[in-house]
């Protein structure tokens, strides 16, 4: 394979993602609609045919080569224009057997057979309904906007990450065989981070983890007669006592590593001893050689215990599942955060001093162990209400993260449009980082009009109320902290438009990205600032006045600068000519089920992370808009 395409300038990137995102405002509520539409109906690993039938509709209307059933339920689509690089975006699709606590009006009441044919109730607990829901809305914009930039975009959305084996069966089904070979694979997570802040890493950013499955085997009796049997609760209690020492005394201080017995099932009844016993146990690390040392630990320790209660059966050790460690690739990564330094501005990207020791499969696409791996670049994207974080005890970030409802937790629930918006600004800008060259795509290329000031895509006076039906103009609303950082969501303030008859106030440097002075790219050694000094995650402290980004100005352009005529015109005229015919707020409207009542709180210990989010985060499904009178028969995907 060639050289990785050297990205394009981060100004440039972020000039062409604010060209690209003016369409946002008119797409959102679709996407909002797939995200509510995917939260209230999570479907088990490898079990997501409906959700995949809702991305493939989607690529399909929006004019992509799109494929099902690959590796299973996984979807893959494909857009060509013109020569230039090849981009692979790629979004999981995968719920949890977990029940939903947050008391969301979308909150989902799904239930499903797991593989052992258990009901269990499922949930979108980890955010891979807003990652799925990111990953459409950003093929539909690049789709729409093909003048702006040349190559080819690879969609995949992908089964079974909570399994973490969903990438490897799309590898081995013949994604790069079939499709191509991309060359830089980009992706996204939602994190407990405040949201819209997107935070980066260089080199490892998450751990590797494995699961492995141990079987004890005694001799069973009766509970009075210990003496005649062979106890394997016995055996599996001293191998949980035992493997409890492994990381204080065998793993050197100054590495990570964790090991938990997550499962450990034995006996039917009280007054009999069991033939069995059975454990389940994770293990975590940020290298292989940890990983190895952890596993030959479990192993020694297992056969030991085992032997020293006389089993007569040598016990069974099992690897099921894991997955190596995500590297994101440095130089690619560096390419990456500088664009959205440049689009959102500094105080709404930072670097991760530490990585996480979580785990994803994402890095089973750069193909690890090949003699030319593809890079890859994984990011955070903050989900947590504001008023959530600042409410939560704590005075660091880390501490706060450990505070707030964070992923795999029943109330796990993000601040919806900030997160989403954030999301597809993120991806959106780091595929035209690669993408949106000064080569674009001579065939896509429409005659221009006449130049407009940048964030100013409609003419026409200054916009008295609000565009967006779910804008708020309080700047003292709860949620986005009574600050300018509502701005950059939508939201205009008193004094965001200037006097009739005054010129606009000059823009930042950012808005325009080709003559602007080109920001600080951001450091990714070790010894980089402590990103956690950034203003924007101090505890009721947002920036009154956050410096003006790419990003502000185009959301400011794009939210406020449309009167409801112009939106009224563009929904009665353009929607027969989108590629989006079918308005996805029809399913956000469909009769719903009464909601379920408040949380009364979790269930003590620190496994919830802190209490379910109050406020106004929980904000309802967007409001009608004005095609709900349709049957949503016609609309649901």
């Amino acid at each position: 394979m060639e050289t990785v395409p050297h990205a394009v300038d981060p100004n440039r990137a972020a000039q062409h993602g604010s060209v690209v995102m003016r369409l946002l405002d008119e797409l959102f509520p679709l996407v909002e609609g797939v995200y509510v539409d995917l939260h209230k109906n999570p479907e088990l690993s490898h079990s997501e045919q409906r959700t995949a039938s809702v991305v493939a509709e989607w690529l399909n209307r929006t004019g992509y080569e799109v494929h099902r059933g690959v590796g299973g339920t996984g979807v893959v689509g494909i857009l060509r224009n013109g020569p230039g690089p090849t981009v692979m975006l790629r979004a999981d699709m995968d719920a949890l057997p977990l029940e939903e606590k947050t008391g969301l009006p979308y909150a989902s009441t799904a239930r499903a057979l797991d593989p052992d044919g258990v009901e269990v109730p499922v949930m979108h607990a980890c955010g891979h309904d807003a990652h799925t829901a990111c990953l459409i809305g950003v093929a539909d914009l690049l789709s729409e906007t093909r003048e702006e930039w040349a190559g080819t975009v690879m969609i995949v959305a992908q089964p079974g990450e909570e399994t973490l084996d969903g990438a490897q069966r799309m590898i081995d089904d013949g994604l790069f065989d079939r499709f191509g070979r991309p060359d830089v694979v980009l992706g996204q997570h939602l994190g407990p981070q405040p949201a819209g802040l997107i935070s980066h890493r260089a080199g490892i950013i998450l751990g590797s983890s494995s699961s492995y499955r141990v079987r004890i085997f005694g001799e069973g009796g009766h509970a009075s007669q210990p003496h005649t049997t062979v106890d394997p609760v016995l055996i599996a209690a001293n191998i949980v006592t035992r493997l409890q020492g492994v990381v204080s005394r065998e793993i050197s201080p100054s590495e990570m590593a964790v090991l938990t017995v997550g499962k450990l099932q034995a006996g039917t009844k009280a007054n009999i001893i069991p033939d069995e016993a059975y454990l389940e146990i994770n293990t975590r690390a940020l290298n292989d050689n940890v990983a190895d040392q952890l596993q030959q630990a479990i192993e020694r320790v297992v056969r030991a215990e085992a032997a020293a209660s006389g089993a007569g059966r040598e016990p069974e050790v099992e690897r099921f599942q894991g997955s190596g460690v995500t590297h994101n690739d440095p130089a690619s990564t560096a390419d990456v955060a500088a664009a959205h330094h440049a689009y959102f501005g500094p105080d709404y990207v930072i670097h991760l001093p530490d990585p996480s020791p979580a785990t994803e499969d994402f890095c089973r696409f750069g193909l690890p162990g090949d003699p030319q791996p593809i890079p890859y670049v994984f990011w955070f994207v903050g989900a947590t209400p504001h008023d959530v974080w600042d409410s939560a005890p704590g005075d660091t970030p880390y501490e706060k993260m450990g505070n707030v409802p964070s992923n795999h937790s029943p109330f796990f629930s993000p601040d919806r449009e900030p997160t989403l918006r954030a999301g597809l600004a993120a991806l959106t800008v780091a595929a035209l980082s690669y993408l949106g060259s000064d080569n674009k795509n001579p065939s896509a290329l429409a005659p221009e009009p006449a130049a407009a000031p940048m964030g100013v895509p409609f003419p026409g006076p200054a916009p008295t109320e609000t565009a967006d039906p779910r804008g708020n103009t309080d700047p003292g609303a709860a949620g986005f902290g009574g600050t300018g950082y509502g701005t950059s969501y939508g939201t205009d303030y008193p004094g965001d438009t200037p006097p009739p008859g005054e010129a606009p106030a000059p823009a930042d440097p950012f808005s325009d990205p080709l003559t602007g002075p080109r920001p600080s790219e951001p450091s990714f050694s070790d010894e980089a600032n402590d990103a956690y000094d950034s203003a924007f995650l101090a505890a009721a402290s947002w920036p009154e006045e956050p410096s003006k980004s790419t990003y502000d100005a185009d959301m400011d352009s794009v939210m406020g600068a449309q009167d409801q005529e112009i939106r009224d015109e563009w929904r009665s005229d353009k929607a027969e000519e989108s590629t989006l015919s079918a308005d996805m707020a029809a399913i956000l409207d469909e009769d719903e089920a009464p909601a379920p009542p408040p949380p009364s709180g979790p269930p003590a210990g620190p496994a919830y992370g802190g209490p379910p989010p109050a406020g106004s985060a929980h904000s309802a499904p967007p409001p009608p808009g004005p095609d709900d009178d349709l049957p949503d028969a016609q609309y649901r995907l």
